[in-house]
């Protein structure tokens, strides 16, 4: 279904050697080490998400960049769009390895970056840092579970990466918001670079006795072409970014450069019919940038409109996200039982369903006689549902994919994932610009009420919409017989 070259990906059969026991599944004697190792990769990616979400309007108002706050979110992804595709060909030329602990290495020089920044667009900078190391990790991690585990375990996994956030979502922004208030908001970035060395220590014996088991990639050498088109699309992205910041008759030129730069690069990444959402694989792979996009969107912005709008600290708007965190785990485990198998186009229906109710409801907030912890309840809603239908699309996605394909189309989901968050956290930041939201730089800082409420409410609407498009949409996952 895709043009990049082979992957050495191994269907991981079920005949073990000899003295290896996979009966207690992903933590049985042969995956236990393994299934720590990566899960403690996606533990890093989880708190640093949470920590950011928590101290971004902080972080925002005092480098004087309200009017780019959703850049320093889409930032993240456009770059991401890029280094996906770069590490899907990596993967198929030499194993997992190498661009996974390099991802690492990146993305802990972003957060550095972004950590020293002495302006909006230096930390914007380091942020897009930050998702060229991202994207090398997720493919990677992704190829490994393809390598390594069998089919029958990796619903197990996914619904452990979902766990994984689960401790983040409780403890991130509670330590975010006490760093933000008492240290300061860089603090937040640069402290977590020091967790790298956790993930690098444990999982890096494990992933070598795991890639010393398995056939040694026979992928071809780096497709040019195939760099060239993420290298666009990353580029027409960003441009696109730029002229929804202007506004203005300037922007319309960025504005066409961008599409004209981004739509044929995407048509050539994504597996053929993805973006008419033809039946089967280039459904499921489009439904993941919705699902991603309509609910990243969204969340990025409740911080800074329970900062605005209700007055509550840091520390407090960032726990109104944990709910979701939690949540998401319970989701996709239960997606992961015995027997949800054939409820799986379900699954992912009633799922973006559950988004679609969790984003209005946090808009309820936007009323001043509704309380604060409305948006708390809101977001357990939305958990489970992203954890029902982004857990069980991953699981369609491997299931619909031969082992020569199941690198490139790992890329082509996760690339599909950056791309819903570039361009929906890109249009609510232009929603939010055109509607006043920017006048938020200009308002005394902690100020409640400030700013625009029905900037806030267009964006928890439209992506509302976004949401139950997928619900309709998630009936073509299965391809006709």
């Amino acid at each position: 279904m895709t043009t990049a070259s082979p992957t050495s990906v191994d269907p991981a059969p079920d005949r073990l050697p000899p003295g290896k026991d996979d009966s207690d599944g992903v933590m049985g004697g042969r995956y236990r080490a393994l299934t720590l190792g990566i899960v403690s990769v996606v533990l890093l990616l989880a708190f640093e998400a949470t920590a950011v979400n928590t101290a971004m309007p902080v972080a925002a108002r005092q480098l004087d960049g309200i009017a780019l706050y959703a850049f320093a979110f889409s930032g993240y992804f456009t770059t991401t769009l890029f280094a996906l595709v770069v590490s899907g060909q990596w993967c198929d030329r030499s194993g997992p390895l190498r661009p996974l602990f390099t991802g690492i290495a990146v993305f802990a020089a972003g957060l550095v970056v972004a950590g020293t920044a002495p302006g909006m667009w230096t930390f914007v900078a380091g942020r897009a840092v930050q998702g060229l190391g991202g994207g090398l990790v997720i493919v990677a991690l992704y190829v490994v579970v393809g390598r390594a585990y069998p089919e029958r375990l990796r619903p197990a996994v996914f619904a452990a990466f979902s766990s994984a956030w689960v401790l983040p979502s409780i403890v991130g922004p509670v330590v975010s918001g006490a760093v933000t208030q008492h240290l300061g908001w860089r603090w937040v970035f640069l402290a977590v670079p020091v967790l790298v060395l956790l993930p690098l220590a444990v999982m890096g014996p494990a992933l070598r006795r795991s890639e010393k088991e398995q056939p040694a990639a026979t992928g071809e050498p780096f497709d040019r072409r195939r760099s060239g088109l993420a290298a666009m699309a990353a580029l027409g992205a960003g441009l696109l970014q730029y002229a929804g910041q202007r506004l203005d008759l300037l922007g319309l030129l960025p504005a066409v450069a961008g599409a004209a730069l981004l739509l044929p690069a995407v048509l050539r990444l994504l597996p053929p019919g993805t973006l008419r959402a033809a039946r089967g694989l280039p459904t499921v792979i489009l439904l993941r940038g919705v699902a991603a996009g309509a609910f990243f969107a969204a969340e990025a912005f409740i911080p800074l409109m329970m900062v605005t709008q209700r007055g509550l600290s840091p520390t407090l708007a960032g726990l109104t996200l944990t709910s979701g965190g939690l949540s998401w785990a319970l989701g996709s485990w239960l997606q992961g039982r015995p027997g949800a198998e054939k409820y799986r186009d379900a699954m992912i229906r009633s799922g973006f369903v559950l988004t679609a109710v969790a984003i209005a409801g946090a808009a309820l907030v936007l009323v001043p006689a509704v309380p604060t912890w409305v948006t708390a309840v809101a977001w357990a809603v939305g958990g489970i549902g992203m954890g029902l239908a982004v857990a069980s699309i991953s699981v369609l996605m491997m299931k619909l994919s031969t082992p020569e394909e199941a690198g490139a189309n790992s890329a082509s989901l996760q690339m599909s994932d950056a791309l819903g968050n570039v361009l929906l956290v890109g249009l609510a930041g232009v929603l939010f610009g055109a509607l006043g939201g920017g006048s938020l730089a200009a308002a005394h800082e902690g100020a409640e009420g400030t700013g625009s409420a029905g900037a806030f409410a267009v964006i928890f609407l439209t992506m509302t919409g976004v949401a139950l498009l997928g619900a309709v949409l998630g009936g073509r996952t299965r391809a006709r017989a």
